[in-house]
């Protein structure tokens, strides 16, 4: 792994962290921070560590404006025993983003240009201004003026944190003195209806079941939907000749769950349509409003990078921990079906998962009904699939064995690893002397 546009190397902490962070925020792609790796790529020890993780947080929380909640994450990683700090950025939609301390100026913006960030001109400065999002639910005012946020509330101390009088202002809920929309959307008593609806056959002919789980905080509508999906989603089982049991879902449980969470998160609510959930006798569809965030490709959607519609829903969704890390949702979805269950246009988003019966069961046992094996994920070459047929045949073994075996530097196989994980198809279980690997397919 080197240094490139979507990822920065950095030796220790300095004062250049608030711009780098902003190049990555004013580019359309986001992109990492790796702190205590130089730029060759060689791993440094990292000294208080934890706390050096808070600081980080303070100074993009504090030092940059528009607002970054819920557009950075910060992660403690490791690498054969070595740890170190990934800062993951995703691309703004307020841009452009500043050092609050320079203003909006040549001094305190920048932009990410290949390897290197750089100041932005004047004239890019206006461009961008002149192009920022004005229409998200952080800026439109609640249509109602009083709210109670008794649900949320639950929520956030379920989770351990302790509340204070400043709880909702300080997940930005509020504008001019006045409630969000944002705010209106994770009330206790909102005006918005998040239904269920299960039809009988392959067509929207005979609707059976049309359930409301809306007009209530959306943290509770999206649980009461995943639980919902949950009781549909049953699982399937058939003994086979040699009287083995097959079992499946009728749906990829994770994925489903994924695509649920995202068509709430990202949903466009500024035109007041809210996601859909629809149950037919052979697929599930979930749809949401709005298509792909302006200046973001279907490529660009697919490889995982993250530009959130709703930054302010997406820092809550992250503290009650049903998202765990910006743009891992598509990966997971993509880890286990194709891109073919998407479908994108300018108005929505929709994905169809298909319903798996029980002659489906007898096929290849990871995935092969929807047309996916190790050699044609996404983004997955050769080396790596060798890697993961290694892994696969041997759980405990290092990286040093397997670049031996492969004939490869440890160096390599080390990237290998570290793109595996980020994409999700590999896991360590356990302390790096006594687990193991865990390959998700």
């Amino acid at each position: 792994m080197k240094e490139t546009n979507r990822i920065e190397f950095k030796r220790e902490l300095n004062d250049k962290l608030e711009k780098e962070v902003i190049g990555f925020l004013n580019n359309n792609e986001g992109g990492h921070i790796y702190i205590g790796i130089d730029d060759d790529g060689y791993l440094h020890p990292i000294d208080n560590i934890d706390a050096l993780q808070l600081k980080i947080k303070d100074r993009i929380k504090h030092n940059i404006y528009p607002s970054t909640m819920g557009l950075f994450d910060v992660s403690l990683e490791s690498l054969e025993d070595e740890a170190y700090i990934k800062v993951t950025v995703a691309s703004g939609s307020e841009k452009p983003y500043y050092i609050k301390s320079f203003g909006m100026s040549p001094k305190g913006c920048f932009l990410r240009i290949g390897s290197a960030t750089e100041p932005m001109t004047n004239n890019m400065i206006e461009d961008l201004f002149a192009r920022r999002t004005r229409n998200s639910i952080g800026k439109i005012k609640s249509p109602k003026k009083r709210l109670t946020f008794n649900q949320l509330k639950i929520y956030y101390q379920e989770q351990g944190y302790e509340l204070n009088e400043r709880f909702i202002e300080s997940l930005e809920l509020m504008i001019d003195e006045d409630y969000n929309y944002a705010a209106y959307l994770l009330s206790d008593d909102n005006g918005v209806s998040i239904k269920v609806g299960k039809y009988d056959g392959i067509d929207r002919c005979e609707l059976v079941e049309n359930n409301e789980y809306g007009y209530c905080s959306l943290i509770k509508a999206t649980n009461r939907v995943l639980d919902k999906l949950k009781i549909e989603n049953t699982t399937l089982t058939k003994i086979t000749g040699d009287a083995q049991r097959i079992e499946k879902k009728l749906v990829d449980e994770v994925a489903l769950r994924e695509a649920v969470i995202n068509a709430i998160i990202h949903n466009d609510y500024s035109n007041e349509i809210p996601p859909k959930f629809e149950l037919f006798s052979d697929r599930i569809e979930i749809t949401s409003s709005g298509g792909l965030i302006q200046g973001m490709e279907e490529s660009e959607f697919f490889s995982g990078i993250s530009v959130p519609r709703n930054k302010e829903l997406m820092r809550v969704f992250k503290d009650l921990e049903l998202v765990e890390h910006l743009g891992s949702g598509i990966a997971r979805i993509l880890r286990k079906y194709d891109k073919s269950i998407y479908q994108i246009s300018n108005n929505y988003i929709r994905v169809v998962f298909p319903i798996i019966h029980k002659d489906d069961l007898l096929q290849d046992n990871v995935g092969n009904y929807v047309g996916i094996n190790v050699g044609n994920y996404v983004g997955i070459n050769s080396t790596e699939k060798k890697v993961l047929e290694l892994l696969s045949s041997n759980p405990t073994t290092s990286i040093k064995n397997i670049a031996q075996e492969m004939e490869l530097s440890s160096r390599h196989v080390e990237r290998i690893f570290k793109n595996l994980k980020e994409i999700g198809i590999v896991e360590r279980v356990g302390s790096n002397r006594n687990g193991k690997w865990k390959v998700n397919i």
